[in-house]
């Protein structure tokens, strides 16, 4: 009798902020009172709406069950869109895609023990690439019962609180009044404007449920983190750094995406050539002249000469990342660094730096206001820094092309010619480029080679999980379309080791309607890791396996689902990315790739790396420049 006084008060309010379209709006128009009583888990929805989280990714458990009654009133009343799905790594991936590629904030919800276990190491995704999740996890109750359920296999209470803290931001409702408290760091950390990342909210099951009588529905926090603005710094010292310089290199990174313009700006200021993040794609347009490409282990000929000859570096919101400058290895010639970045440790990353901390657009702003008072070097002849930059990128060109040419190799395991991996790329991109999609890719080589043939004229058209690089990322992102009415299509580009990672979003991505095609680049092994191996050690070792899977009858078991396989030229590739285009829900393509020793059928690995037996070497070099 108790819950249905409860329920009949959750689908009141719940009607009223639908009628009224949210909270606020209705607490203005006198629909209901300030102060109500109403549960803690109602509250904390209510909270989170304030905040305009309104799509929660869910695998309920024991500990989640009370949250789960009121998303689902919410959800029914119109206001929340819940998906249950099947994993809880998928929930974290689909969530994170859903703020990174379209600005919308998602919460994630699951359980004590195994499910917040699975969820928290996901986070990671998040929580290295600057993007707000909300995590909601069912916990142990607040009285000391010591061992628990699926929870710490230790008797000492609250341990797992103590494990978030290691990842990140996190609260634990011990006490249901803090909920306000909560709120605000949660706000405060998954809405920051430079430093974003995963809140992660602890729920005791005994708290959920308790009533609070006389909560005031203003209290709930809502606002935005103000932004930083341009650097206070030294830009007479840039200016004499930049003009004393023979060869200018401009490193962007991700904490670039506001500021293409003023990039390209500077590069032309300063006689410099840029050097590109794989999430930094499009920033500087890749057809751009100055513009070299992606940088570092897995890079491009261009960027890389560019990165090993320059004598005066400028990062741009980069963490500098040890694939993307070689673990300070691949500036052997850059003795001095003007740093712009919006988090101090990232900007004071490496020795003999000009810190200038604050937002990249303001803060190029002002640089090339100060430089353009100066005499500007790019009204003089092309430079031979210049020139010989350009002449590595005709030269990066050429590569590509001879490859993109013999499209097709000879595999021993496929027993007939299939297409090379860059060439099956190449296809898809241009494919891509001409429907305006987005494109997400997964860990490996699919990645590598991926950044080194992306050619974006603007950002936010290809992704990549650079930080954790985290195998099933991008297959999970499709899920995210299901949450938009305007979605962008996604393209997936996964390899098989990635795809078998998180398979069940077949499953969960036509339960809800996902719109997207996932691309399997099958070489039948985790190519990246193989290839490593043979490059180290000259043998390859449990990465690979002898069975042909049947890619396309696993999905073809899903009603719903498109399956194609494509045989062996670009043409075909194009006419299944046709295809599945036209299909008003989820597809799959399935493409055998050449994995071998022809050089044709891989586009290499140009700067250093520190895995392996090859740390030792990285890191003596490193200590050596010194950077």
């Amino acid at each position: 009798m108790e819950y249905k006084k409860i329920l009949g008060k959750r689908i009141k309010r719940a009607s009223v902020i639908a009628q009224y379209g949210s909270l606020d709006a209705a607490l203005e128009a006198g629909a209901f009172p300030n102060m109500v009583d109403a549960t803690l888990s109602e509250l904390l929805v209510l909270g989170l709406l304030r905040q305009n989280v309104r799509t929660y990714f869910t695998v309920f458990g024991h500990g989640s069950t009370e949250i789960g009654e009121v998303l689902r009133i919410y959800s029914q009343a119109g206001l929340l869109n819940v998906f249950g799905i099947h994993n809880e790594i998928e929930a974290s991936h689909a969530a994170a895609a859903l703020n990174w590629v379209m600005h919308e904030k998602a919460a994630v919800v699951t359980s004590i023990g195994p499910g917040a276990f699975q969820a928290l190491a996901a986070s990671l995704v998040p929580a290295s690439n600057s993007i707000g999740v909300w995590y909601l996890f069912g916990d142990e109750t607040t009285q000391d019962e010591g061992f628990n359920m699926q929870q710490i296999p230790k008797h000492e209470q609250f341990l797992f609180p103590r494990m978030l803290e290691t990842m990140g931001s996190g609260y634990s409702l011990q006490e249901p009044w803090s909920l306000s408290t909560a709120l605000r760091r949660g706000l405060n950390k998954v809405n920051h404007p430079y430093h974003a990342g995963p809140f992660y909210l602890s729920m005791p099951m005994n708290t959920q449920p308790l009533i609070m009588h006389g909560y005031n529905l203003r209290e709930l926090p809502c606002g935005t983190v103000p932004d930083l603005g341009a650097a206070v710094g030294d830009y007479k010292q840039a200016v004499e750094w930049i003009q004393n310089s023979q060869s200018v290199l401009i490193k962007v990174g991700g904490g670039g995406h506001n500021a293409s313009r003023e990039i390209i700006r500077l590069a032309d200021l300063s006689d410099a050539v840029c050097v590109l993040t794989p999430i930094a794609t499009g920033i500087v347009p890749y057809e751009h002249p100055r513009c070299m490409g992606v940088g570092g282990s897995k890079g491009s000929i261009c960027g890389n000469f560019a990165m090993e000859n320059a004598d005066l570096l400028i990062t741009i919101g980069t963490r500098a990342v040890c694939q993307s400058d070689c673990s300070r290895t691949g500036y052997p010639k850059v003795r001095k660094v003007i740093n712009i970045n919006a988090n101090l440790g990232d900007a004071l990353h490496y020795q003999d730096t000009l810190a200038l901390w604050g937002d990249a657009s303001a803060t190029l702003q002002e640089l090339n206001t100060w430089l353009g008072k100066s005499t500007s070097r790019n009204s003089l002849a092309p430079s031979d820094w210049f020139k010989s930059c350009q002449q590595k990128k005709v030269e990066w060109e050429a590569y590509k092309q001879e490859r993109f040419d013999h499209p097709t190799l000879k595999d021993s395991f496929w027993g007939k010619e299939v297409l090379t991996q860059p060439a099956a790329i190449k296809t898809a991109l241009d494919w891509a480029a001409d429907k305006n999609v987005v494109n997400i890719f997964d860990a490996g080589d699919v990645q590598a080679n991926g950044f080194q043939i992306a050619a974006d004229k603007n950002p936010g058209k290809t992704f990549t999980d650079t930080g954790a690089s985290y195998m099933g990322f991008a297959v999970s992102s499709i899920l995210a379309t299901a949450a938009k009415k305007d979605s962008p299509y996604f393209l997936a580009f996964s390899g098989d080791g990635s795809f078998l990672m998180n398979p069940q979003v077949l499953v969960d991505g036509i339960e809800y309607g996902a719109k997207g095609c996932i691309l399997i680049f099958d070489n039948n092994r985790m190519g990246a890791i193989t290839g490593l191996q043979i490059d180290q050690y000259g043998e390859q070792f449990a990465t690979w396996h002898d069975r042909s899977i049947d890619y396309l009858q696993m999905a073809k078991s899903m009603p719903g689902v498109l399956a194609v396989s494509v045989g062996s030229s670009p043409a075909e590739l194009k006419k299944a990315l046709d295809e599945a285009f036209a299909h008003a829900g989820l597809s799959v393509i399935h493409i055998p790739v050449y994995f071998g020793t022809d050089p044709l059928g891989s586009l290499g690995v140009f700067g250093r790396w520190n895995v392996g037996n090859w740390v030792e070497k990285t890191q003596q070099l490193r200590h050596q420049i010194g950077l």
